[in-house]
């Protein structure tokens, strides 16, 4: 397929059976799209890529470029403060089609390559003579765009030791670094974690770590390429399923969302020269995010997701108090006010970023980062309470949900008599208690409560990162003014 543009669900789905090596429950999968535990989610994203082609969507979604190929927005470069608005807008409308429940969606990668792709000017200053890392870029951007190809990517090297790691270093025995050059490519081996919707992926991206200390002891872990799932030698052993092969009544968001975690080990793969990035300049590397901008546009792409997720919160909130009758208790309107607040706070910033969008140096068009690096911060330690409170809220509830067999046998009389409400009859007050068990009890729901912890990164990091980054002269400086006066 060349050129194709957007593709179908059935598309995607038939770009997956290939020879990838993907382990889960200690057996090789022979077939991700049917594979128990898998399918489930391929099927939904699947579906989301076919809501690209319908008449509701494919406006907000899409666009055609110069050569009047349709592709998504996520792949266009903004050159206008109304360009990063109508970005934002399609990262909202995906998000919305799993009320951010799918985190790792095509878009949030697709913004990163794009960065990437136009800011040539940064990969130009990488080592020449090994391959041409402007074009490479370029031509892969142009093959994920016009082929709407489906990334995960990997960052983190695993450590033997946390002082080692600390420092800036990193372990041969099990990081992922580069054991020998050839005509071909790169040869490389090690794992690396953790590749979320990685065996439903079609390529994976391996970009460097922003911790790589800046030495000559880390060159052969400096590095940035881009390879298909099913190349020789690339492995991936996934976590557990969340999706225990329940109806979508039984468990709404685990049944449809498992997007899949795995470690990735490389066991002497070949990366082309041709697919190389960046290669053997560990400073470099660790300003690639920043200095191409990447990390804004992705953290555009991430507030977006997050304020339909924290939407959602408020609407499973707001469902349970009004088929409870509790919508009038202050109490009750108390906390779920709490989350109203969390999902405007990441609204006000969002808007704050988008409408303060910014030309950069590359001649592209930002959104303002300190807003929603504002919202980076603050989401891990959100949506960890939006839990609690839902609990607070469900209390046993909760865990008083019988089975969508339960309305159709034996016991089918019972249940409708005994799990009515006041304002719901019984099954609609089942459906309703399983999709907030979902949120907040299963271990679908604790992994995306670990998942928003640490999305980009430990919250010491990312708040030593904020705090480096924000503007604190002037701030002292108005300090300095005051005491100054006579």
């Amino acid at each position: 397929m060349t050129n194709a543009g957007i593709r179908t669900g059935a598309q995607y789905l038939e770009g997956l059976r290939d020879d990838r090596e993907i382990w889960t429950r200690g057996t090789r999968v022979q077939d991700v799209t049917a594979e128990p535990g898998m399918a489930g989610g391929a099927a939904s994203l699947a579906g989301f890529l076919d809501r690209q082609h319908e008449a509701a969507y494919r406006d907000i979604v899409t666009y055609e470029d110069a050569q009047g190929i349709r592709c998504a927005i996520s792949h266009m470069v903004p050159k206008s403060k109304d360009d990063v608005v109508r970005r934002g807008r399609a990262f909202y409308e995906w998000a919305t089609w799993s009320n951010g429940m799918f985190g790792r969606t095509p878009d949030y990668k697709n913004a990163s390559v794009m960065a990437f792709a136009h800011a040539p000017g940064f990969l130009a200053q990488g080592i020449k003579g090994h391959a041409d890392f402007v074009q490479n870029m370029t031509r892969f951007y142009d093959d994920v765009r016009l082929n709407d190809r489906v990334l995960t990517h990997t960052l983190v090297n695993p450590s033997v030791s946390h002082a080692q790691a600390t420092s800036g270093k990193f372990n041969e025995e099990v990081a992922l670094h580069v054991v020998k050059e050839t005509s071909a490519g790169i040869i490389v081996k090690g794992a690396r974690l953790l590749a979320t919707l990685g065996p439903l992926s079609d390529e994976i991206e391996v970009f460097p770590s922003t911790l790589l200390r800046a030495d000559d002891s880390n060159i052969p872990f400096a590095f940035a390429f881009a390879i298909p799932i099913a190349t020789p030698g690339l492995k991936m052993i996934c976590r557990d399923s969340y999706d225990h092969g329940k109806s979508h009544f039984d468990a709404p968001l685990s049944s449809r969302y498992e997007e899949m975690d795995a470690v990735v080990i490389f066991d002497n793969v070949l990366v082309p020269w041709e697919r190389l990035f960046m290669y053997g300049e560990p400073n470099l590397c660790n300003q690639a995010f920043a200095q191409t901008n990447a990390v804004v546009h992705m953290a555009h792409q991430v507030a977006c997701g997050k304020l339909a997720k924290a939407e959602f919160m408020v609407g499973v909130m707001c469902a349970i108090a009004k088929a409870t009758g509790r919508d009038k208790d202050l109490a009750t309107k108390g906390m779920i006010a709490e989350v109203m607040l969390m999902a405007e706070t990441v609204r006000a910033l969002l808007f704050s970023a988008e409408q303060q969008a910014h030309e950069d140096q590359w001649g592209n068009f930002i959104p303002l980062r300190g807003p929603l690096d504002a919202s980076r911060n603050l989401f891990p330690k959100m949506y960890p309470r939006m839990v609690e409170i839902l609990q607070l809220l469900g209390s046993s509830s909760l865990m008083a949900t019988p089975t969508e067999a339960d309305f159709s046998n034996a016991m089918a009389g019972d249940v409708e008599k005994y799990f009515q409400l006041t304002h719901m009859d019984s099954r609609d007050r089942v459906a309703l208690y399983r999709l907030a068990h979902d949120i907040a009890v299963s271990g679908f729901g604790n992994r995306q409560a670990l998942y928003e912890r640490f999305f980009f990164g430990p919250p010491q990091i990312m708040s030593s990162v904020y705090f480096d980054g924000y503007d604190k002269d002037s701030k002292i400086a108005r300090v300095e003014d005051l005491l100054a006066q006579a």
